[in-house]
């Protein structure tokens, strides 16, 4: 099957972390798959274009370059190509970066969703699941996070943009009767992660004697969520459209919605003390950390937590790889791939 079909699954952000993982599990199921990328200089290009490489040893793999921002160039992609499904994992990450660069993040995450939701829309995708962030909780503190929370005071514009996604995905799945599926993904990470992310810093600096930056004075916790699991929940959720509740033609509340429109949380289900995580790459390191405490940085929250019971009732999954297996898998991958 050829990537050129127009059975062809849409991976958005294919050069991306999870992008990378989804494509590359969707082609090992034999699914004929067209990647896009802008390859931003986020990051290093050149980690991008290693696992394009890998993606394209796969003949039902074609990748396209493209900014999501240009509405001209997703309208024709979509004109050629009518994707019956469409995984949108572009965007730009990170909490910290949205303080220096904003407008990156209302180019990629906003105009560049609109043009994806548009181009689903006229082509008539059977269903659309992008990616969210556990970063839309904000200063909620009731632990654990649940999808049926309330959302509304973000903390940072990263997570801003990702529940504006959200709003706007409800939107055409109310006006247009697009199925959509939001992921809120908890603190992913893995092998082929992103040189911004705290397990590669740590890695590095441990291994190169330099301090490791501890925010909060250590006092984390976060949702460590391996990169595996969350490509499991996206494989299963894919050919599953979203449905209208049955319920909420009879329970009209804030928290149902008539729309074919749902979200899920993908975290592990268990928050892990940062300085726990520091502890076992130093075990698997064979080296001490040099720790270096801070305070808090702006946009950051104390402790993830995500319930995931909705997954396990609607697809019989939900994370589960224990952190220290998921610790020695990223140090073993980082020190492959850099010859460390």
């Amino acid at each position: 099957m050829s990537a050129t079909a127009n059975n062809a699954i849409l991976v958005t952000g294919a050069a991306g972390f999870i992008g990378f993982h989804v494509a590359r599990a969707l082609l090992g199921k034999g699914r004929a798959v067209v990647g896009i990328d802008s390859l931003s200089n986020y990051y290093d290009p050149a980690l991008k274009h290693a696992r394009l490489k890998l993606l394209s040893y796969d003949g039902n793999f074609r990748f396209i370059r493209m900014d999501l921002a240009d509405r001209g160039a997703v309208n024709q992609l979509f004109s050629n190509d009518k994707f019956p499904l469409v995984v949108h994992l572009a965007a730009q990450a990170g909490v910290r970066y949205s303080l220096t660069d904003p407008h990156a993040y209302v180019d990629a995450n906003l105009q560049g969703f609109l043009n994806v939701l548009e181009g689903c829309r006229h082509v008539g995708s059977r269903h659309l699941v992008y990616a969210s962030s556990s970063s839309v909780y904000g200063a909620n503190t009731r632990l654990p996070f649940r999808t049926s929370d309330n959302v509304d005071h973000p903390i940072s514009l990263y997570g801003a943009s990702k529940r504006a996604n959200e709003l706007m995905a409800h939107s055409y799945s109310h006006l247009f009767s697009l199925p959509t599926t939001g992921l809120r993904f908890f603190t992913v990470y893995g092998p082929w992660g992103r040189p911004d992310m705290a397990m590669w810093l740590f890695t590095d600096a441990i291994l190169a004697g330099r301090p490791i930056k501890l925010f909060n004075n250590g006092q984390m916790l976060r949702d460590f969520t391996y990169v595996d699991d969350v490509v499991e929940a996206v494989v299963r959720l894919v050919d599953r459209p979203a449905v209208a509740d049955p319920l909420a033609s009879e329970d009209p509340s804030p928290a149902r919605s008539t729309a074919p429109w749902k979200i899920y949380n993908i975290g592990n289900n268990r928050p892990e003390k940062l300085l726990d995580v520091v502890t076992y790459m130093e075990e698997v390191l064979g080296r001490k950390a040099i720790r270096e405490l801070l305070p808090m940085q702006p946009g950051d929250v104390p402790a993830t937590y995500a319930d995931v019971d909705d997954l396990m009732r609607d697809v019989g999954f939900r994370p589960s790889t224990p952190i220290a297996e998921g610790v020695r898998r990223f140090v073993d991958w980082y020190r492959a791939h850099h010859g460390v």
